[in-house]
């Protein structure tokens, strides 16, 4: 039998973890490993931008939550990741910023893999992919060009280019699309 201790905890935990400082991945769990399908080396002392699609995903991101942090130093948000064979999936990702006032010093990230639950059959833009995500969230077009610092027209046009793509006529059936595949 294995003593359980943190150690092993943080090890054997069912969800993908990860220890950051400065948006460094220092130190993850074998799910984290499993999720993005990657050895130790490439995920353990390499930046978070490696698991984004694009770079300027990573870096809007990054800005988000900075400004989306509750007043505990928490984020959480479903977005599109990409796995070390670049592969794109949808994750629900949560995070504990170890302090508010410089949230990427330090803090601990927990990742699952929803693509079980939600297929990603559609070639989205990096816009794209962000607004998906926040619709998927239940965010009006308001909210979304705040969020993303766009206008909510702009909003309405990739909305409608997600609906053209998924054959969805109405934003709830394109919310239904999304999460379904």
């Amino acid at each position: 039998m294995q003593t359980l201790d943190y150690r092993s905890a943080f090890e054997l935990a069912p969800i993908g973890l990860v220890i950051s400082r400065e948006r460094v991945m220092i130190d993850c769990n074998a799910e984290m490993l499993a999720i993005f399908g990657a050895v130790r080396e490439q995920i353990v002392g390499q930046s978070f931008e490696v698991l984004y699609p694009t770079a300027a995903e990573y870096e809007r991101t990054g800005e988000r939550i900075v400004e989306m942090l509750d007043a505990q130093g928490r984020y959480a948000d479903d977005r599109i990741m990409k796995r070390a064979g670049g592969e794109l999936f949808w994750c629900h990702v949560s995070g504990h910023a170890l302090d508010t006032r410089t949230p990427h010093a330090a803090g601990i990230w927990s990742f699952e893999d929803l693509s079980a639950r939600r297929v990603l059959k559609v070639d989205f833009t990096p816009r794209e992919r962000e607004i998906a995500a926040l619709v998927i969230e239940g965010h009006t077009s308001k909210e979304i060009g705040r969020k993303l610092a766009i206008s909510p027209r702009t909003v309405d046009v990739y909305r409608a280019r997600l609906m053209r793509k998924t054959g969805a006529a109405t934003t709830p059936e394109l919310v239904n699309k999304l999460l379904n595949g």
